[in-house]
């Protein structure tokens, strides 16, 4: 048997963090702005005690405690139950603030990391371009140096946050006679100014959550450039890293699945409940193994993280692994559902009921198994760094 307990000293700093939030926390406090005031208040008392922005120095905006894998994880679930807010998400606090932290300048880090924290810096990520999705070296938005400061010019796709998006992190190249890796670099940009275009890209639910950018002789200063001219494909790679632990995360599969289950019971097949049907019932049974193996992972890999050691090939398989199990799920859903997967989508900033709903999330799936770095190239990356595979056959196997 495996104890899957905390211990009891982790049980009372939870009780410690629930009785927080249970005073400062009001359920109907964040009225659809996760930047209200209320919200805003919590997040700053919350990180004064120490349980928010935990890895980030207080003289950047964070709470700078010592690293505990056990205390960080008995956070995320006692604001998860609570239903409260937590570090404000996206672009900047999943992949910028980390890479700044790791490969930023003491100058950009002050600069960028406490705005980003309290949202006044919304960040789009600058890495595709028509033509260079996955093989992200062969970028062609160039950036030329004038005096002190970096002019840029071509275009960005498939920004997320590029609607509303203050700042850019971005691949530009930068040594246009350099080969494709050694002539990129990693700039940060200012998108509120001129020569910047922003274009949406409807996707297919009807929302509009990423962009094009186009730059027409945007300017941005020499030294907001993340490591060495040349070096944007080894930022890139620290960036990369941390956007694929946070898709990887297994907190949501499970209430998903469970979901999925709930709509098995109550779609009618024949004048019966769906679940009652042995190909259903199979399913549903094949996908749990898969969604208790993706959690079973999850702990495998949060053990590892609390004692200090690495976590190996499996590491590189969470992404992979919650995104096959998400279309799966989506798949039998879609079945499930029937005619009513012929329907739109719930219009945009507004929460589909039913059908609509599950038609937001099988279409949603599409999308994950690219960001990140798509399913195949997952898939090359676990057989060439994973298993040792030769990369014409790594890639190959892809």
């Amino acid at each position: 048997m495996f104890d899957l307990r905390y211990g009891a000293e982790a049980e009372l700093f939870r009780q410690e963090v629930s009785g927080f939030l249970a005073d400062a926390w009001r359920p109907d406090g964040r009225r659809g702005d996760a930047l209200s005031e209320h919200v805003r208040d919590v997040r700053s008392a919350a990180t004064e005690r120490g349980y928010l922005y935990r890895g980030i120095p207080k003289r950047y905006g964070g709470s700078e405690q010592p690293l505990d894998i056990v205390r960080a994880q008995v956070i995320r679930e006692a604001f998860a139950a609570a239903r409260a807010p937590m570090e404000i998400g996206g672009n900047g606090m999943a992949m910028l603030v980390p890479t700044l932290l790791e490969r930023g300048t003491e100058a950009q880090r002050e600069r960028f990391i406490r705005s980003t924290l309290d949202g006044t810096y919304i960040w789009g990520q600058g890495y595709s371009e028509p033509g260079s999705g996955s093989d992200l070296a062969s970028v062609r938005c160039r950036g030329e140096l004038d005096r002190d400061e970096w002019v840029i010019n071509g275009q960005k796709t498939w920004t997320s946050d590029g609607a509303r998006a203050t700042h850019m992190f971005a691949l530009i190249r930068t040594e246009p006679h350099a080969p494709n890796h050694a002539g990129i670099s990693y700039l940060l940009i200012d998108l509120n100014q001129p020569g910047v275009t922003r274009r949406p890209i409807r996707q297919i639910t009807g929302e509009a959550t990423f962009s094009e950018i186009f730059f027409e002789d945007v300017r941005t200063p020499a030294d907001w450039i993340v490591g060495a001219r040349g070096e944007g494909w080894a930022v890139s790679r620290t960036t990369l890293k941390h956007e694929r632990a946070s898709i990887g995360s297994a907190d949501a599969l499970g209430g998903t699945f469970a979901k999925l289950v709930d709509l098995a019971r109550t779609t009618l097949r024949d004048g019966r409940p769906a679940i009652e049907d042995p190909v259903v019932r199979e399913t549903l049974g094949r996908i749990e193994g898969w969604v208790l193996a993706h959690r079973c992972s999850s702990y495998r890999l949060f053990s590892l993280a609390a004692a200090g050691e690495e976590p190996g090939l499996v590491g590189l398989m969470m992404k992979l692994l919650l995104t096959e199990t998400g279309h799966d799920m989506a798949l039998l859903a879609q079945e499930l559902i029937g005619d009513a997967a012929l329907i739109e989508p719930a219009p945009p900033g507004t929460r589909g009921r039913g059908s609509e709903k599950w038609l937001d999330q099988i279409l949603g799936t599409l999308g994950n198994s690219i960001a990140g770095g798509t399913t195949n190239i997952q898939r090359g990356i676990i057989a060439e760094r994973g298993l040792g595979l030769p990369r014409d056959l790594a890639m190959g196997s892809a």
